[in-house]
């Protein structure tokens, strides 16, 4: 089948990619870069917002027992924007927003971004040292906060006193005002010209210095990203019609309901599934965190049809599914991203009840998400790849060298519209990971004959840690403040459940010894609970390095013995 699927897939692509065809490319210019952009990408992330305005009754937000429509969601919207502006946020301003997945998150994305107004996502894992150091790099005028993150945010110390505060779901303390203050108004939305490089919002990806880094994603990036989402399912889905048969192939529904499992302060979750099922006139559902029960019925319930996790969540779903009777039937696409999907999972969810394809790809922050996406057929067929680059990107190999198969490897680096502006306030780190307008993703990987993409390592000193990105420099800085370690040294071991877990070998001061324990407890005042290493060695001799002095990372990994870990 493998070559009828590729013959299709190379005649899909060029039907939809010929001139005049809906995903015809061209060259342009965008913050300095010479660069592949779609011809007929909308002209801003606005304007996706403003063309849900005749929706009316249809369900777009769904949180537990709430329930909003699409015009509910519109008139919300507007007072949540008039009120920004009744503020003095105007466009260009900063808006930071510190909740768990509830409705309110999506409703103040869309008033922001009509408005000009720049989200500041904000990992809801961070202590408030981490939120503190963000709320001063990103200056936001208004930050809305949900219970959890009102309680860090009263920890934080060095902030700007004129800071409104909003009260999402939550008691406000003195000075904050609470969420039905802010919508009880209905007022005019400001609707300010926008341009394609002007700022839509700022996620933060951590740093290999301690500090994260705030990615500055454009209604460029924005658009594009969604204009490559919406490529892959189309040329899959036509790609299988062509192989198939119009009447053979399975196909998405018209309307998708889309579940979001993951948080919304990552791309993976907001630019590369709510965004796209609003654009498309879609349901939303939103979890306030994940449980694979509940997900089970939220699936039955809804009739969600697409549903993205890292592949632990997936597992959990699949497990869940095989003890109950909910009827699961109505899922299309079930998707793993954040980590690499294990080639037995793709087995598990071709076998899963229904119809439900496999899907997952490879991405990052930096390029808005997805810079290749591979499902359906085609990922049951090439468990092991990430899938073609998508139309609106460039890609080149660097640094070469052959494997032992004779492949050959290199860092992967691409170019497109949908690639960030830069990092906020960091030319230097800007500059570093772009080189002559090419992105520099940091991933080892290999290319096959037929453009499909591998990823096999990662040059940069980072575990992936369940979808979340953990940079071994900043929790060895965080074990350094301790004063008993002499050396650490952070990486990733595998584990089943999130892909990878964070592990630290320690050689401590002899006359100054000190538990695991203590030191988790000593880097957790610093780090978020997930950078925290589950795994640690204690060691009583210098760890082992290089010639010019670098620790080698690679063989504690795989030198040291679980099982001898605390």
């Amino acid at each position: 089948m493998s070559e009828l699927l590729q013959r299709s897939l190379l005649s899909a692509w060029r039907e939809l990619t010929a001139p005049g065809a809906k995903y015809e490319t061209r060259r342009m210019e965008a913050y300095g870069r010479s660069v592949i952009g779609y011809v007929r990408a909308p002209e801003n992330l606005a304007q996706i917002w403003n063309d849900t305005a005749d929706l009316g009754d249809r369900d777009y937000l769904v949180f537990e027992d709430e329930r909003l429509t699409y015009a509910e969601a519109h008139d919300r919207v507007r007072a949540v924007g008039a009120w920004l502006a009744r503020q003095g946020v105007g466009k260009g301003d900063r808006v930071a927003i510190a909740m768990r997945n509830y409705p309110e998150w999506m409703l103040i994305q869309w008033a922001c971004t009509v408005m000009g107004a720049v989200v500041v996502g904000m990992n809801a894992w961070w202590v408030a040292d981490e939120m503190a150091y963000v709320l001063n790099d990103a200056a936001p005028k208004v930050i809305f906060c949900d219970a959890e993150r009102l309680q860090r945010l009263a920890e934080c110390a060095g902030l700007d006193s004129s800071l409104q505060v909003v009260a999402v779901r939550a008691e406000p303390p003195s000075g904050a005002l609470a969420w039905d203050e802010v919508i009880a108004e209905q007022g005019e939305l400001p609707r300010p010209r926008l341009h394609p490089e002007d700022d839509v919002c700022i996620f933060y990806t951590s740093g290999t210095t301690g500090f994260p880094k705030g990615a500055q994603l454009t209604h460029l990036s924005c658009v594009s990203g969604l204009m490559n989402q919406n490529f892959s399912g189309e040329v899959q889905n036509r790609a299988a019609e062509i192989a198939f048969g119009a009447g053979r192939s399975v196909q998405p529904p018209v309307i998708p309901v889309a579940l979001v499992t993951t948080p919304l302060f990552h791309a993976t979750a907001n630019n590369t599934l709510a965004q796209p099922a609003t654009m498309a006139g879609g349901k939303v559902v939103l979890m306030r965190k994940w449980d694979a029960t509940e997900a089970a019925r939220l699936i039955e319930a809804e009739r969600v049809s697409h549903m993205t996790g890292v592949p632990l969540i997936v597992r959990e779903l699949i497990t869940s599914a095989a003890a109950t009777e909910r009827d699961l039937g109505s899922l299309f696409m079930l998707g793993g991203g954040g980590a690499s999907f294990p080639p037995d999972l793709v087995d598990k969810v071709d076998a899963f009840p229904g119809t439900a394809f496999a899907g997952t790809g490879f991405g990052m922050t930096e390029a808005n998400g997805s810079i290749t996406i591979i499902s359906r057929e085609f990922f049951s067929e090439r468990p092991r790849s990430c899938g073609k680059v998508l139309p609106g990107f460039e890609i080149k190999l660097i640094d070469t060298y052959a494997d032992a198969a004779g492949r050959e490897l290199g860092e992967v680096c691409v170019k497109g519209a949908s690639v960030i502006k830069g990092y906020l306030n960091r030319p230097e780190a800007t500059a570093e990971t772009f080189v002559d307008g090419w992105l520099h993703t940091g991933d080892i990987g290999y290319l096959d004959e037929d453009g499909y993409l591998y990823v096999v390592d990662r040059k940069k000193d980072m575990v992936l840690r369940g979808g979340e990105n953990v940079f071994c420099a900043e929790v060895e800085a965080a074990f350094f403040r301790h004063p008993a370690v002499v050396e650490v040294s952070v990486f990733g071991v595998e584990d089943e459940r999130l892909g990878e877990e964070v592990a630290a070998a320690v050689m401590l001061r002899p006359d100054q010894p000190a538990s695991a324990a203590e030191l988790r407890e000593s880097a957790a005042r610093y780090l978020a609970a997930y950078k925290v290493p589950r795994w640690i060695w204690l060691l009583d001799e210098p760890l082992p390095r290089n010639a010019s002095g670098k620790i080698l990372r690679r063989e504690l990994r795989t030198t040291l013995r679980l099982e001898e870990a605390d």
